[in-house]
């Protein structure tokens, strides 16, 4: 053998030891740690953003003091407060008006002064109301003005504040007490003497203004799991109106199809065996029919969503960007997630996007079931965002912000990480071709996202909010449905309102109607509503004229008021609606943004109904009306408690205003009926269980803007793809090879309780 032959296979021989002890050794030995990389798209905002920022701790317990010392009032602290003291409800951030907020970030104009706007119940005086202030300037005050007049046209009357905690307690007090009446017909009903039933309120609270009457469901309460599948069959109705709480009253008493006056009645009547008694074993914890506890051990762990050079969005005080998308976040204690600014490289597309209500309305034929229509916002839809879960409520290296807020308490409080951002691979291509004909190529992009969420829980169910950012220029809007289901005692022709789902348990049918606003600005403030639609034309063909064909046309048409742009519930819509700019993108097209709702909402309310004006934007599946700073939000928190006059009407917005070249703004309704069924225990699935709406660029750019990501994909039959150079898919190999840095998991959600 020639020697140079000899000497080659040696070194190819070294060479095979070599990587066979590299590998040797490296085997067992876990992954390098993923290095991170800053984003590419820094946060540029310069602290722009902060003029939407939510109020700090500090910030809030300033307006407080301020409060104490210059109202010349004696004010308890609300957690104590009776219905005949005065008190601090809440403080929030009061959003400065637009005009002056794009003078600022547009114009070069002077910062908007920082105010609060401070509720306070007004029970020690002769005549009882709720206030309203703004406080200013944050973060030293030396000013109040009393707004509640400009806001709602006169005072606020009392009995439209929202139920307090104290309250409740007195309530609970109350009901305790008149259940110790009733002793042996609660050992043979329900095993129990009263003290260990859980008690849930219902709403709105009687039948005409002035009314604060509720009826309480009762349900046996096991710990560590939900009581709200346990009803007894018993229920109260409560007369809370008076201020004094030693002359609240126990009105009615129900139990299993039959009303009494008192408890004393209840038991009168089970002594004289005129009551037909459903004797319910008392549940225990392994059994109970709302169990959430694991029934299995753990198993193998599943996929894992994690950057392996860190996360590609920033993240500053209340403002989040990722490639070109600029967003500036906040939380309203009563209504919810909103956002402002959504800029999209550099374009103002919508100045506001916020959570406006959630309605949640029952059937049943139980009193408290059949009278129950929930307005979310009055209990506190961002108030009870609770932390969220690390790996299970959103992703285990996602970015978690802490909200505060400060509501029935002197003291703010703080809801950690309770807010979530972060990227998110759907495991589907954005767009793609696979080329099997001339040329043959593939080309594609991941369909990535960033993701604003947060999750509130609303007594028994838990909603999630999502707010979607896509590269395509896109915003997707949806919210989704878990937790409990609310349950009636099964009795009589129960089954016309739900379906049975335990032994003595029916899961009442309810609708949830969700309402948002959406301020679009696109390509500047002054917008028009455009429609489009298909129909069909019959006509004869060019080529053979003796022949006819059915061909589809593009029906354009121009809504010119905001009678022509309120869109019923079950009514037909066009399916293309798009905020139309006056200026064309290169094709002569105005540059547009497209509104597409997903959902199946159950039917509205009647109009005959004496409460339908306080949910009349459920009217609508659509409404797009003129942008007024007197027309902020499409309800109020006073609507809860007194639905028959409400405080705002979302159908007086509505007014035949002309809605060409004008600063406008959607109102979007979306929702779905649910009828409860057996795979609702324990919990609701958010399976099917998600509605919400796109906003799409129509027409805005001059063609799709994710063509210049930097994730596109493209190799041709030519090229090599395994080639890192070729396909950024096959450097994944060496870039991925290392395990992501995972924070120890804690939890502190049950500290605000």
């Amino acid at each position: 053998m020639h020697v140079k032959t000899v000497l080659i296979l040696l070194v190819l021989a070294l060479a095979t030891i070599f990587a066979l002890v590299c590998v040797l050794l490296t085997r067992g030995r876990a992954p390098s740690t993923c290095q991170h990389q800053s984003p590419a798209q820094e946060d540029t905002d310069g602290g722009q953003s902060l003029v939407f920022a939510d109020l700090t701790p500090e910030e809030m317990a300033q307006v407080v003091r301020y409060l104490q010392g210059n109202l010349g009032a004696q004010l308890v602290d609300a957690s104590r407060a009776k219905p005949s003291d005065s008190c601090i409800a809440s403080v929030e951030l009061q959003v400065p008006a637009k005009a002056e907020v794009l003078r600022f970030l547009d114009g070069g104009g002077a910062r908007p002064p920082r105010e609060a706007l401070a509720v306070l119940y007004f029970g020690n005086q002769p005549d009882p109301n709720v206030t309203e202030y703004v406080v200013g300037p944050l973060p030293t005050p030396a000013y109040h003005r009393d707004v509640t007049v400009q806001k709602y046209g006169g005072k606020v009357p009392y009995h439209r504040r929202p139920v307090t905690g104290k309250e409740y307690l007195d309530i609970n007090a109350l009901i305790q007490q008149e259940l110790r009446k009733a002793p042996r017909f609660l050992a043979a009903c329900c095993q129990s003497d009263g003290t260990d039933l859980a008690i849930l309120t219902t709403a709105p609270r009687g039948f005409k203004s002035g009314d604060r009457s509720t009826w309480f469901v009762l349900f046996h309460n096991v710990a560590g799991t939900g009581y709200y599948l346990s009803p007894v069959g018993l229920e109260v109705l409560v007369d809370h109106r008076d201020l004094h709480v030693s002359r609240w009253q126990l009105r009615q008493v129900f139990y299993n199809g039959q009303y009494f006056a008192s408890t004393q009645d209840l038991e009168d009547a089970f002594g004289d065996d005129l009551l037909e008694v459903v004797r319910i074993e008392k549940p225990q914890a392994e059994a109970v029919l709302g169990s959430m506890r694991p029934r299995q051990p753990p198993g193998s762990l599943g996929p894992l969503q994690y950057e392996p050079q860190g996360p590609r969005y920033h993240v500053r005080d209340n403002h989040v960007t990722f490639r070109g998308w600029s967003i500036a976040f906040g939380m309203n204690p009563n209504s919810g997630p909103r956002l402002f600014d959504i800029r999209y490289h550099g374009e103002r597309i919508v100045y506001e996007l916020s959570l406006q209500e959630a309605l949640a309305l029952y059937g049943s034929n139980c009193p408290g079931g059949m009278s129950t229509r929930y307005l979310d916002g009055s209990f506190g839809i961002g108030r009870f965002a609770y932390e969220l879960v690390r790996g299970l409520d959103c992703p285990y290296t996602a970015t978690y912000v802490d909200r505060h807020y400060l509501a029935e308490s002197e003291t703010p409080k703080t809801n950690q990480n309770s807010l979530c951002i972060f990227e998110h691979d759907a495991a589907l291509p954005l767009r793609r071709h696979f080329s099997d004909s001339q040329s043959l190529y593939y080309g594609g992009l991941q369909k990535n996202m960033l993701v604003i969420r947060t999750i509130s829980t609303l007594i028994n169910y838990d909603y999630i909010w999502d707010f979607m950012f896509h590269s395509s220029g896109a915003v997707e809007v949806r919210v989704h449905a878990t937790g409990y289901i609310s349950s009636s005692f099964l009795h009589g022709r129960g089954t016309d309102y739900g379906n049975r789902v335990g032994p003595h348990t029916l899961g009442t049918m309810h609708l949830h109607h969700i309402h948002y606003k959406v301020d679009l600005d696109v390509d500047g403030q002054l917008n028009s509503l455009e429609t489009q639609d298909m129909e069909y034309e019959l006509v004869k063909d060019p080529w053979s004229m003796q022949n006819t064909i059915e061909r589809p046309y593009l029906r354009r048409k121009r809504l010119e008021t905001e009678n022509e742009a309120a869109f019923p519930l079950k009514g037909p819509m066009p399916r293309y609606i798009s905020f139309a700019s006056p200026n064309p993108n290169k094709w002569g097209h105005p540059r547009s943004y497209r509104i597409q709702i997903t959902s199946f909402a159950g039917e509205h309310l009647p109009a005959s109904s004496p409460m339908e004006r306080s949910i009349s934007w459920g009217r609508y599946q659509l409404a797009v009306t003129r942008r007024k700073e007197e027309e902020p939000t499409s309800t109020s928190i006073y609507n809860q408690n007194d639905p028959w006059t409400p405080t705002v009407a979302f159908a007086d917005f509505i007014n035949n205003e002309t809605i060409t070249n004008e600063d406008l703004v959607a109102w979007i309704s979306v929702g779905f009926l649910h009828i409860p069924h057996a795979e609702d225990v324990p919990n609701t699935v958010t399976v099917g269980n998600g509605v919400g709406f796109f906003l799409r660029p129509y027409n805005y750019f001059n063609e799709d803007p994710s063509v210049d990501s930097p994730d596109s994909v493209y190799f041709s039959v030519e090229q090599d793809a395994g080639a890192c150079r070729v396909n950024s898919l096959a450097c994944l190999a060496p870039a991925a090879t290392c395990a992501p840095r995972l924070p120890p998991f804690r939890y502190r959600g049950f500290l605000n309780l």
